[in-house]
């Protein structure tokens, strides 16, 4: 694709790199086949190849407007069309860009700012954990719309004592899911510590950042990276920690992206780089010790796997995930478009409920077809978002592999 930037464009950082990911575009449209968005909109605009030509008009001078903002809103970001371009255009990074521009360009309104700063500011908040246990209580009063975002409240469960293991990893502190359902976090820690591995957690670090990098503010996003990376660093320094652990694949592929995001910062570059070379998703550590977990399990759970956009499309780990599920014994249930986005995308679901509820009624409509007896996925907000729509249990693969065990011992 050809270009010619705007005065104000060229030469600049982000001007550079979005020039360079626009000119690997051959306009092919490929890419359209994938599209969530397109596929339920059936608008060119609300496609990657249409959100393309919108960027470059941008940075070629033309004037945003609400309507540009709003086809770019409605991107998933699920990177889809990544897999699928066979030019290999980064359109993550470009969309991520294009928000940033626009949103300069073009105030939202009154109403839409306070939803997003409202957002982001409560699943930052340390009152969130008393607010969702409070919403967990009176779950049954709760109106439709609200009820969807609060998980039943389960059991974590006690934690063993790992310290003595001679390998050690760390876990993300996160910002909802030891609220929402902390049985995730528990279940990682006591598969790791059946396979011999110590999981903890490093003081001050917190929200990978992925909520405010999504929801306008990309600066505090930054602020939040770079305190993990100083939370992290005196272990990694030291070599206390083999690797860092992710159980929610929204966050892996965000703290993956530390060295893209902060590789003009010369303070924090080279940390970043070496702290993505250590994260590693809690698939990639368990999937060696399969064969050893295999034996303390209950073969043949009919099961559905779910793998979240940010895992296959971002990481490219649902062939490893989907290896690792059949080691261990589940039957994994095929079901049609596996490939697509549930709808969830972080925040995509509260900004954005009309598509976000039809994507995630294909999807368990495909789900429900192959009759799975659990739902299994690896990232919290597709968890919670699929189990809004169904009755079948929705879990995280570790929790279940994690219940599994514990049954085995009391046995």
């Amino acid at each position: 694709m050809q270009t010619n930037l705007a005065s104000w464009a060229r030469d600049t950082e982000l001007g550079n790199e979005a020039d360079a990911i626009l000119r690997r575009c051959v306009h092919c449209g490929f890419c359209t086949a994938t599209c969530p968005t397109y596929q339920v909109l059936g608008d060119e605009l609300d496609s990657p190849r249409g959100r393309i030509y919108l960027i470059k008009q941008v940075l070629e001078g033309a004037e945003p407007t609400q309507s540009t903002q709003q086809h770019l809103d409605r991107c998933l970001t699920c990177r889809n069309c990544e897999t699928t371009c066979p030019s290999g255009v980064e359109y993550g990074h470009l969309i991520d860009i294009g928000r940033k521009i626009v949103d300069e360009r073009v105030p939202r309104s009154w109403a839409e700012k306070t939803k997003r700063n409202l957002l982001r500011r409560t699943m930052l908040s340390p009152l969130f954990a008393p607010a969702m246990r409070v919403g967990q209580a009176m779950r049954g009063l709760l109106p439709d719309a609200l009820k969807r975002k609060v998980p039943e409240r389960r059991d974590a469960g006690a934690l063993p004592d790992v310290a003595a293991h001679p390998r050690q990893v760390l876990m993300l502190t996160g910002c909802v899911q030891p609220a929402m359902m902390p049985t995730i976090d528990a279940a990682t820690i006591r598969v790791l510590d059946a396979v011999g591995i110590g999981a903890r957690l490093a003081p001050g670090a917190g929200c990978c950042g992925a909520v405010s990098f999504h929801l306008d503010a990309q600066d505090e996003a930054l602020a939040q990276m770079r305190a993990n990376v100083d939370a992290w660093w005196p272990l990694v320094q030291d070599g206390a920690v083999e690797a860092i652990v992710m159980n929610a694949s929204g966050c892996g592929a965000m703290v993956k992206e530390y060295a893209h995001h902060l590789k003009h910062d010369p303070a924090y570059a080279q940390k970043a780089a070496d702290i993505v070379a250590l994260v590693k998703d809690v698939a990639e550590i368990v999937a060696p010790h399969a064969e050893q977990l295999r034996a303390r399990l209950a073969p043949g759970t009919r099961a559905a796997f779910h793998p979240p956009c940010t895992l296959q499309h971002w990481q490219g780990l649902r062939p490893l995930s989907e290896r690792l599920l059949a080691d261990l014994g589940f039957e994994l249930l095929p079901f049609a478009d596996q490939h697509l986005c549930c709808g969830s995308a972080g925040a995509y679901s509260v900004l954005n409920p009309e598509i976000a509820l039809e994507l995630r009624d294909r999807k368990l409509g495909a789900i429900a077809s192959s009759g799975p007896d659990v739902i299994l996925s690896a990232n919290i907000g597709c968890i919670g978002h699929l189990q809004s729509g169904t009755d079948t249990p929705v879990r995280h693969w570790v929790e279940v592999v994690d219940a599994q065990l514990q049954k085995a011992v009391v046995a």
